[in-house]
């Protein structure tokens, strides 16, 4: 399973799962509350709500306040992932203008996770990876390019 959280205005049209849907062939899906997570499955944190794992089979939506001004916050979903699923985790944080995804990414850190930092000279907007790698020593700073290859690495995927 593949975790999204994208920082998007609240928008009933949004086209993000089309455009993810035509670049893979796993099913792409925005997630409901209380839904029942799949494997071989990218969910989208949908617009306005924090995503969180409830248990390590189920959803959650929240709708309290934002965290660093962000609603889906990815400390809120890094936080959660590190506690249902621990060092079985890997977390990337990419791009960003706040400090949303350093709590979390230390999180997963500390849960045993493996962590992935953009590296910041290669960000369009280095602030978020910055933040990060201030934070907590993580396990590979790289160009977003150069990303999928090590995920292919660390999962075995030919």
């Amino acid at each position: 399973m593949v975790i999204l959280v994208v920082h998007r205005k609240k928008d009933k049209d949004s086209i993000l799962v089309d455009l993810l849907s035509y670049r893979t062939k796993l099913p792409v899906r925005e997630v409901e509350d209380k839904e029942i997570i799949s494997p071989n499955t990218i969910y989208l944190a949908p617009p306005d709500y924090h995503l969180l794992i409830e248990r390590a089979d189920l959803f959650s939506l929240d709708s309290s306040e934002k965290v660093h001004y962000s609603r889906p916050s990815i400390d809120v979903t890094f936080e959660s992932v590190a506690e249902a699923f621990g060092d079985r985790v890997i977390g990337i944080l990419l791009s960003g203008a706040n400090a949303d995804g350093a709590v979390g990414m230390a999180k997963i850190r500390k849960a045993g996770g493996y962590t992935i930092v953009q590296d910041p000279a290669t960000a369009d907007v280095g602030y978020m990876p910055q933040q990060a790698l201030a934070l907590t020593p993580v396990d590979s700073v790289l160009p977003a390019a150069e990303i999928p290859g090590l995920l292919q690495k660390l999962l075995r995927i030919q």
